[in-house]
C-alpha cells in the first residue's frame, strides 16, 4: 500500500516545493528558487512573493486552456472532440494533474506562511495564494469534473485525502467562493497597487472572478431546478461584480483616436506601433487581470504561431447571424435590407463589432510576418503591402473567418507583444447584466445603461439601445438578447462552452449541424465551381449532424482511469 501511496502523490499531486517565476510584469521577473534549500527559505516577505510570482503561470493564457475545452462550441467550425460529444475515457489527464501540482504548491506557500512571525508583511501573498487556489479549482477542476477532491494542505503519504471520496459539487464551489472571499479582504485595491507590482491580483480582480464563479454555479443551479440556492449565488454575483463596477477603477478601452476600431485593436495592442494611432498598453485600463506579453522577449512571447493563426480561422453561421442589425434588431425582425445574395451583402449595416471580429470577403487586410501595415493611413503604399482581397472560401470551410488577435505590424510570427485578458470590464458589465436578470427575472433600463449598453454602444453609438421598451415593441427576449450580447463581444475568449453549458443548452445546441455561408442561389455558387456539400436550404455543411454526438454525460468530461485506480473511493462521472 505504501508503494501505491507514493506513486498516487507523483501522479495525482507531484509538486516541487521550489517555485519557477512565469511574471505577469517585469517586476515578477525573478531568479527561480532552483539552488535555495528549503531550510534556509521563507525567512522574508520577498521570498513569498517570489513564491507568489509562479502561480500567475497558472492563469489561462493563449496556451495554457483547460481540460474542457474552453475555445469549442458552436461558433466556430469546431470538429474537435469536445464539442462534438466524441471524447473518451483517456488514461493519463495532464490538466487533472496539473491542477493538482499547481495547488500543491499554493497549499505549501500557505503552510509556511502560518508560521511566518510577521503576518502583515505577507498578507497580500497569502491572499494571492488563497486566489489562485480558488482559480485553479474552479477553471480547471468544477469546470471540467464537477466535484473534486478537495486539498486543503500539503499531503503525506498519510494523508487521508489519498484515498478520499469526491466532495460534492456544493462543497467544491463553497470552497472557491471561501478561498475568493478570503482573498478579497487583504487584497489591495487596483488604484493601490504600486507601479512595480502592476499586474498583480488586485481586489478588484478578486471581487470580479467572483462575480464570474457565482454567476456560473447560480445559472447552473437555476436551469437544473435548484432555485434556492441559485439565488444566493446570483445575489454573490450580482454584489461581486457591481462591487469592480462602482470603484470605478477600470475603464472601457475607446481612444477617441481610434473611433470604432478601438475593440479591434484592443486586442492587439502592443508597446510598438500596433496600431494607426501608435496608441500603447499603457492606454488600456480594460483588462482587470491579464497575462502580460513583450515583443522580442522570448520568455514571454505568445506561443504556437497565435497570429498568424487567427487571420482567416473558420467562424460558423451561428456566429455571423448573432450580430444584430444596425436597428439593434436581429436578422429575422430587421427592418434594413438584409440580404445573403453577395459575398458581402450580409455584413452591411450590422452590429460594427462584425467587421472587427470577421473578415470581410474582398476587403484588404495585413499580417504580421508577410503583409504588414506600412502606415496604417490605407495609402496606395499601404494597400500594396496587404494581403490580395480576402477570399472567404480559401478555406473551403464556412466561408465565414476571423480576425481577432491577428497582428498588423511587422513583426515576427510568435514574438508579438499583446495580453490575453483573463478578466476585462466588459465581461464584468455582461455578468453583471445576466446575473441581475436571472436572479430577478427582469432588469431594468438603469441596470442595462450601466452595463450592458455601455459594451454594445462602445463601436455602436448609433444603435438603439437595449430597454424593456424597445425590447417589448419589437418582440424581443430580454435573456436572449442579453445571451447574444455576450456571445458577440467574448467570441473569441473561450466562455461560450460554459456558457452553453451552465445554461443546460449544450445538448440541444451542439447536436446541430455547423453551417457555413448560404451558398444556393448567391455569388457565392456562381463565382466558385466546385460545390461543397450542402443542406436542402443551400447552406453550406462544415459539420452535419450525424458527426454531433453531444448528450447528457458530455456536461463533465470523465476522470482519468490512472487516477480511478490508484483510489478505490474515486467514483467516475455518470455515464462514462
Amino acid at each position: 500500500m505504501k508503494k501505491i501511496l507514493t506513486k498516487y502523490i507523483t501522479a495525482f499531486l507531484a509538486g516541487s516545493a521550489m517555485f519557477i517565476g512565469q511574471a505577469c510584469n517585469d517586476s515578477l521577473d525573478l531568479k527561480p528558487l532552483d539552488q535555495v534549500s528549503d531550510a534556509s527559505y521563507w525567512k522574508s516577505s520577498s521570498e513569498f512573493k517570489l513564491a507568489a510570482n509562479a502561480f500567475y503561470g497558472y492563469l489561462r493564457s493563449f496556451d495554457n486552456g483547460n481540460g474542457d475545452g474552453h475555445a469549442g462550441s458552436d461558433l466556430g467550425a469546431d470538429r474537435g472532440a469536445i464539442a462534438r460529444g466524441t471524447n473518451t475515457v483517456i488514461a493519463v489527464d495532464n490538466n487533472y494533474n496539473d491542477a493538482y501540482k499547481w495547488i500543491r504548491n499554493i497549499n505549501y506557500l500557505l503552510a509556511k506562511a502560518k508560521s511566518y512571525s510577521k503576518q502583515d508583511e505577507i498578507k497580500t501573498y497569502v491572499a494571492e495564494a488563497k486566489f489562485f487556489r480558488g482559480y485553479v479549482y474552479f477553471d480547471k477542476l468544477l469546470t471540467s469534473y464537477g466535484g473534486v477532491i478537495l486539498v486543503k494542505d500539503v499531503l503525506t503519504p498519510e494523508s487521508a485525502e489519498l484515498i478520499a471520496k469526491r466532495s460534492t459539487r456544493d462543497e467544491t464551489i463553497d470552497f472557491i467562493i471561501s478561498d475568493l472571499e478570503a482573498a478579497i479582504q487583504d487584497l489591495p485595491l487596483e488604484n493601490a497597487i504600486l507601479a512595480n507590482d502592476k499586474g498583480r491580483i488586485s481586489k478588484q480582480a478578486a471581487q470580479a472572478f467572483l462575480g464570474r464563479v457565482c454567476l456560473y454555479e447560480g445559472t447552473w443551479q437555476k436551469f437544473r431546478g435548484n432555485t434556492s440556492r441559485a439565488t444566493t449565488l446570483l445575489d454573490k454575483s450580482v454584489s461581486n461584480s457591481n462591487s469592480v463596477i462602482i470603484a470605478n477603477q477600470y475603464s472601457l478601452f475607446k481612444p477617441t483616436a481610434l473611433g470604432d476600431s478601438a475593440l479591434k485593436y484592443l486586442f492587439i495592442l502592443e508597446n510598438q506601433k500596433s496600431n494607426p494611432a501608435g496608441i500603447t498598453k499603457a492606454a488600456n485600463n480594460e483588462y482587470i487581470l491579464s497575462v502580460r506579453y513583450e515583443s522580442n522577449n522570448l520568455l514571454k512571447t505568445i506561443p504556437n504561431q497565435i497570429s498568424f493563426g487567427a487571420l482567416g480561422a473558420d467562424m460558423s453561421r451561428t456566429m455571423a447571424d448573432m450580430y444584430l442589425c444596425s436597428d439593434g434588431l436581429p436578422i429575422s425582425k430587421t427592418t434594413t435590407a438584409f440580404s445573403r445574395a453577395t459575398l458581402k451583402s450580409e455584413y452591411a449595416s450590422r452590429d460594427k463589432r462584425m467587421k472587427y471580429y470577421m473578415m470581410i470577403p474582398g476587403n484588404p487586410y495585413w499580417q504580421n510576418a508577410t503583409n504588414w501595415h506600412i502606415n496604417w493611413d490605407w495609402s496606395p503604399v499601404d494597400l500594396a503591402n496587404a494581403r490580395p482581397p480576402h477570399d472567404p472560401w480559401s478555406n473551403d470551410i464556412t466561408g465565414y473567418n476571423n480576425q481577432q488577435w491577428s497582428a498588423e505590424r511587422q513583426v515576427p510570427n510568435s514574438q508579438e507583444g499583446y495580453d490575453y485578458p483573463v478578466i476585462r470590464l466588459a465581461e464584468v458589465y455582461l455578468n453583471y447584466a445576466e446575473a441581475v436578470y436571472e436572479r430577478n427575472g427582469a432588469i431594468s433600463d438603469a441596470d442595462l445603461d450601466k452595463s450592458l449598453n455601455l459594451v454594445r454602444n462602445r463601436v455602436n453609438a448609433a444603435m438603439p439601445k437595449l430597454s424593456n421598451a424597445f425590447a417589448g415593441a419589437n418582440g424581443l427576449d430580454m435573456r436572449q438578447e442579453i445571451r447574444r450580447e455576450r456571445a458577440v463581444e467574448l467570441q473569441g475568449e473561450g466562455f461560450r462552452m460554459d456558457d452553453l453549458k451552465r445554461w443546460y443548452v449544450a445538448h440541444i445546441e451542439l447536436i446541430k449541424p455547423v453551417l457555413g455561408v448560404r451558398w444556393k442561389g448567391t455569388e457565392f455558387e456562381t463565382k466558385y465551381p466546385k460545390t461543397p456539400a450542402l443542406t436542402a436550404e443551400g447552406d453550406v455543411l462544415a459539420d452535419p449532424v450525424t458527426e454531433r454526438k453531444f448528450t447528457e454525460k458530455n456536461y463533465l468530461i470523465p476522470l482519468p482511469t490512472q487516477q480511478l485506480q490508484l483510489n478505490p473511493n474515486l467514483t467516475q462521472n455518470t455515464g462514462w
